[in-house]
């Protein structure tokens, strides 16, 4: 079979299965994705795709319909021009959290030598994207599990970066040396309230860590109001924390900031506009 019609075969088969898929996409370029995969090269036009290489690709095809993350699949994903890698037990990192890595850099900039923290890091896109952009910057991630740690660290090898992954709960793992000296404090928390991870794609709730969805609560902001609370300890006066939530708990973010005792408290929202990031500003020394 050639080259266009795998694709195009392709493309519906994804299409067919959406009801799996948290975002579909561009199902024809996932398709090519694949068949470059299976090939081990870029396919060229009007080819004929040897035997093997079909079967190859349709297996990935079909791990794709069944809601495998597509980058599970290709081994690697990109983010604000970073190609890193990643597999099964990590958090796939979403193209709106460039906004948050973007809003804590142009914060960061102000600062001779800045210090960054990001909280529940995963694989690491936000501290490796703050350190790509500012190579001067001292930057730490941290992370309860193990798995997506590694993949960070191999990523900041690859990469050629320095940043510092902990292993360990939120700022638990932190040096002691950090308190009060730092710039900005990250995180995406999983946001998803406990009742609805049931209703959540497949793509999302079978494949991806359970705790990286949500944090069990009712209403998805329980682990948010735990960095709002000891965030003061680790900034510096003047220190902004960036939280990235669902749009729909902009509000109640806000709200939750503003009694942590934060100031200049607001909700910004990316050009995905799926999400928001609230800012606030530490003023306690």
């Amino acid at each position: 079979m050639k080259v266009e019609q795998l694709i195009e075969d392709a493309r519906k088969t994804i299409l067919r299965a959406k009801e799996n898929l948290s975002w579909t996409g561009d199902e024809r370029d996932q398709a090519r994705q694949f068949l470059e995969l299976a090939l081990g090269r870029a396919p060229k036009a009007n080819e004929e795709v040897p035997a093997p290489a079909q079967r190859r690709f349709h297996r990935l095809v079909e791990r794709r319909a069944s809601g495998e993350p597509v980058p599970y699949i290709l081994g690697w994903t990109e983010f604000r021009d970073l190609r890193l890698k990643i597999g099964p037990g990590a958090f796939v990192p979403r193209a709106t959290s460039e906004f948050l890595a973007e809003q804590a850099i142009r914060r960061l900039r102000r600062r001779g030598r800045p210090v960054a923290v990001d909280l529940a890091t995963g694989i690491g896109p936000i501290p490796l994207s703050i350190a790509y952009s500012l190579p001067k910057a001292e930057v730490h991630g941290t992370d309860i599990s193990a798995a997506p740690l590694r993949q960070a660290r191999a990523n900041a090898r690859a990469l050629g970066l320095n940043v510092r992954f902990h292993l360990g709960s939120l700022f638990d793992p932190l040096p002691a040396s950090l308190r009060g000296r730092v710039d900005t404090v990250t995180i995406h928390p999983p946001y998803v309230a406990a009742h609805e991870v049931d209703e959540l794609p497949s793509e999302l709730k079978n494949y991806e860590p359970a705790e990286s969805l949500t944090d069990k609560s009712k209403d998805g902001t329980y682990l948010a109001g735990i960095v709002a609370e000891q965030g003061h300890d680790w900034l510096r006066p003047g220190g902004w924390l960036l939280i990235e939530v669902g749009s729909y708990l902009a509000r109640a973010l806000k709200s939750l900031m503003n009694k942590a005792g934060y100031v200049d408290v607001k909700s910004t929202e990316g050009p995905l506009g799926y999400t928001r990031v609230i800012v606030g500003r530490s003023t306690q020394a």
